[in-house]
């Protein structure tokens, strides 16, 4: 059944105050067939433009965080660039921001590419880099060429882009106000580039704030891999044994899911705090090794390349199937699977089957990649919504904090995060309690309660 469409929103709560804003530019007009960028078949743009309508039907937050952009005029001028999964929800956030004002191109890897989509986008006059054919090394030239843009801003998911501005591209640093990014798997190496002293530019992590992470990694990612391993298996989970390597964000909410669809659910961590929540949750908790010898599915949600090496493969059942939800490359070890005589022996609906040096097989669900993007359509158009409703937030943070912000991975502000929060609680018809005069005095009050816990 098609999701049922948000109520009519009350207009959004108010903020602080912006500085006045600038002359804002005209959106983009339409090019027709004329390619901007390099896309693979221009002739798609109507169908894509009609999967992008129906998304930005569902995306009332994304809707009003971009409708308050364009009255404060604080992005007109400024040149976005979006490196993120292309499909018609990451459409929506590009063409808002152009209808706002601001300078915007797109990129994406060819496996994570819809091709109609990105017709649609080049057809409204955005410059875009990306085909679905597109392989490593062109996926490398159209980040290179996504940054000759020279962008102030980058939107990005997994740092890939961020971090080749810092070792490609290094003129533009200076001139750049900064970037947001959007995944765990992301973050993790800025943080390493602050570490270091590598880290140039400022960066909002926007995964870390609590109306993306909450939602998109438990509910979101972990519906949308569940349902992406089912289909590409094409069996039932009822009774089956699966296997989650990581009980983080989206490791949990992958468990959660699977039980749901009556799974038999393991749980592995090398985290003592997240098994014990993993076991407290009613799942079993067991070494990979271990639990790997007795998986109908393995499911690797940890975000650490190597997570499910030689060994853990070897020690599947024949006819096991493995995969990775979100995640970095070679999470599943391949290429030392390859190197130790693990051979394809046949290939289907992104299904590949390995014949290992013991003789059993095993199914390796779209070559180890990020399968609910590269397999499926991505997370949930309602939780992609607060997802990029921080996003955008995020954006607005720091053009509001131009030149104030060192180069470091900052949290979003909690009253920006809560903004964000309240836009999608509107478009449910929901609103949120206030505090008495009298709790508040208890929570401003610094003496101690014999009766609190």
């Amino acid at each position: 059944m098609a999701p049922r469409r948000p109520r009519r929103r009350p207009e959004p709560p108010r903020h602080r105050e912006r500085r006045r804003p600038r002359r804002r530019r005209r959106p983009p007009r339409p090019r027709g067939d004329r390619v901007n960028g390099r896309i693979a078949d221009p002739s798609l743009w109507r169908e894509g433009q009609d999967r992008i309508d129906w998304a930005r039907g569902f995306m009332p937050a994304t809707a009003s965080l971009a409708a308050e952009l364009t009255a404060s005029g604080i992005v007109s001028g400024v040149r976005i660039a979006i490196s993120d999964v292309l499909e018609p929800k990451t459409a929506t956030v590009a063409l808002v921001l152009a209808e706002a004002g601001a300078d915007v191109s797109v990129s994406c890897v060819g496996r994570n590419t819809d091709d109609a989509v990105a017709a649609a986008l080049a057809h409204a006059g955005l410059p875009v880099y990306a085909r679905s054919t597109d392989r490593a090394a062109d996926d490398r030239e159209n980040v290179l060429s996504l940054l000759d843009h020279r962008p102030e801003v980058i939107i990005d998911d997994g740092a890939g882009t961020i971090r080749l501005a810092h070792t490609d591209r290094p003129r533009i640093l200076d001139a750049m106000i900064g970037a947001t990014e959007q995944t765990t798997s992301g973050v993790r190496p800025l943080r390493e580039m602050q570490r270091t002293g590598d880290l140039r530019i400022p960066v909002v992590a926007g995964n870390d704030a609590r109306t993306k992470s909450l939602f998109d990694n438990a509910h979101g990612t972990g519906q949308a891999v569940v349902l992406a391993v089912a289909d590409l298996i094409d069996e039932s989970l009822a009774g089956a044994s699966v296997v989650v390597a990581g009980f983080g964000r989206v490791g949990s909410g992958v468990a959660r899911h699977a039980a749901a669809l009556g799974a038999r659910v393991t749980v592995s961590e090398v985290d003592p705090v997240a098994a014990l929540q993993a076991a407290f949750a009613g799942f079993a908790v067991e070494p990979l090794i271990e639990a790997a010898a007795h998986a109908d599915v393995l499911i690797s949600t940890t975000g650490v390349a190597g997570t499910i090496d030689v060994a853990h493969l070897a020690a599947l059942p024949d006819g096991a199937a493995v995969a990775v939800g979100g995640g970095v490359g070679q999470e599943i070890a391949l290429d030392d699977a390859r190197a130790a005589g693990a051979v394809e022996i046949s290939r289907a609906r992104k299904v590949s089957r390995l014949r290992l040096p013991s003789g059993r097989t095993v199914r390796v669900l779209d070559d180890g990649n990020c399968i609910n993007v590269s397999a499926a359509e991505g997370n949930p158009v309602q939780i992609m919504d607060l997802s990029f409703g921080v996003q955008l937030a995020a954006v607005d943070h720091l053009i509001a904090s131009r030149g104030t912000l060192p180069p470091a991975v900052h949290t979003l502000p909690r009253d920006v995060d809560d903004r964000v929060a309240r836009h999608a609680l509107a478009s449910f018809g929901g609103a949120v309690d206030v505090p008495s005069a009298k709790q508040l005095a208890f929570l401003t009050s610094w003496r101690p309660s014999l009766d609190a816990d």
